[in-house]
């Protein structure tokens, strides 16, 4: 049985549950394993909470980028250089469409002032270090450096009819999941509005040079391939990143010079569930997809396994989730690792489907994804047969569900994992040296 083909489809012999809670039903057959970190520890409060860390440390920010500004400020700043405003026009159309931050291209503006402008409005952002690519090269895993040396991740993949981009949004984080990567070495600063729309300019440079596995030839009316379904499920939490993500949507959506003419709906914002910024999101008037990753529908589990339950419980969450339905209509989607013997037994689908209900019909999709296993942890995926039972219960419960496809596991594809693997080579090699 194909893991990847578990999703739920109406047939007439549908399974029938019955419904079953903690310590009933047969519960016993099937083991409570609790969330702990493994290999690291993590960084409690005093009073033994896990810390939480929702404010950037006050460190500097990379020099300010094109892509910082509105196209009203681009167009002053050329101004104050004492060149037309709509220089700023041309050096927005080479770096969102042309995919350059090189003086030698852009032939368009006056040779003797090409270097002025690139320095003053492309400061280096992100340089690669690594490049991993799997799944038949649809699959490609990037590992940059930042300019103070921080190391972050994204992960560009190829589907069926759209090309997704898993975007950073901090460098490290502080939510301090005990099942994250990224959190090991909590947070080290916000990224800039720029250098989270880097990360899309240099994968639609890395398309258009022929990167991609399986490339689409343009013409015939078919544009040039680029990224269109942007996902910020790469390292950190983005929505305590506010309003350097929201500016980097806002250059998403606009349109060519001001940003990449993408569509809003393509853009996934998701969190472990802050949930004054979730209301906050819904009053931005962008019909973005908001996905929340609950993991756990009770507060007993989801307060060790995501550690901000501790602010925002389950209800309040999710509650903020329905109100960000009610506001926008766009349908939230509610993302749930299952991990073996601890958060994937008939019970909580069945709680899971109950909170959710109380809410409505129709205003959620829930969006189950298999762990990447790791042999001898306890982090590690369900089994085919309890997948497909917890899938079934949601789908039975009238809660549409779709079992996630998963890439990379070749290739560290969890988020934080290559960041931590090249730490750990930098530190043996600097261990070695000394």
């Amino acid at each position: 049985m194909d893991p990847n083909k578990l999703n739920y489809t109406p047939a007439t012999d549908e399974p029938k549950f019955i419904k079953t809670r903690p310590n009933k039903g047969g519960l016993a057959a099937r083991p409570q394993v609790r969330p702990k970190a493994e290999g690291w520890q993590q960084i409690t409060n005093p009073d033994g909470r896990p810390t939480l860390q929702f404010a950037s440390p006050r460190v500097k920010q990379p020099a300010t980028h094109l892509a910082d500004l509105t196209l009203a400020e681009r167009e002053a700043k050329v101004a104050e250089m004492g060149l037309p405003k709509f220089r700023a026009k041309q050096l927005s159309v080479h770096y969102f469409e042309h995919r350059t931050t090189s003086p030698e291209e852009m032939t368009d503006l006056p040779k003797d002032r090409r270097e002025e402008l690139a320095e003053a409005f492309f400061p280096p952002l992100l340089s690669e270090v690594k490049k991993l690519v799997t799944d038949d090269g649809n699959t490609v895993k990037f590992l940059w450096r930042l300019f103070d040396g921080a190391l972050v991740e994204s992960v560009l993949m190829r589907y069926p009819g759209r090309i997704t981009l898993c975007v950073s949004s901090q460098c490290g984080c502080g939510m301090n999941c005990p099942f994250c990567a990224t959190g090991q070495a909590g947070l080290t600063r916000n990224m800039s509005t720029a250098e989270i729309l880097d990360q899309i300019v240099q994968a639609n440079r890395f398309i258009a040079e022929g990167g991609l596995g399986h490339k689409r030839r343009a013409g015939n009316g078919a544009e040039p391939e680029r990224v269109n379904n942007i996902v910020f499920m790469g390292m950190g939490e983005p929505l305590a990143n506010y309003k350097r993500v929201m500016n980097a949507v806002r250059r998403m959506v606009a349109q060519s010079p001001e940003g990449l003419g993408m569509s809003a709906r393509g853009i996934t914002v998701s969190t472990v569930g802050l949930a004054p910024a979730i209301r906050k999101l819904a009053d931005e008037d962008i019909p973005v997809t908001f996905a929340l990753s609950l993991h756990a529908p009770d507060d007993q589990l989801r307060d060790e396994l995501i550690p901000v339950n501790s602010r925002w419980k389950v209800d309040e969450v999710l509650d903020a989730a329905y109100a960000y339905y009610e506001k926008t209509g766009r349908r939230v989607s509610i993302e749930y690792a299952l991990i073996k013997d601890m958060n994937d037994h008939g019970w909580r689908a069945d709680l899971l489907a109950d909170r959710l209900n109380q809410r409505g019909r129709g205003w959620v999709h829930v969006n189950p994804i298999p762990l990447n296993p790791t042999p001898g942890s306890i982090w590690t995926s369900s089994t085919k047969e309890v997948t497909r039972e917890f899938v079934d219960r949601l789908n039975a419960a009238g809660v549409v569900t779709t079992l996630r496809d998963t890439r990379g596991k070749e290739i560290d594809g969890a988020c934080g994992q290559l960041v931590a693997t090249e730490q750990d080579r930098a530190d043996a090699e600097a261990f070695a040296s000394a």
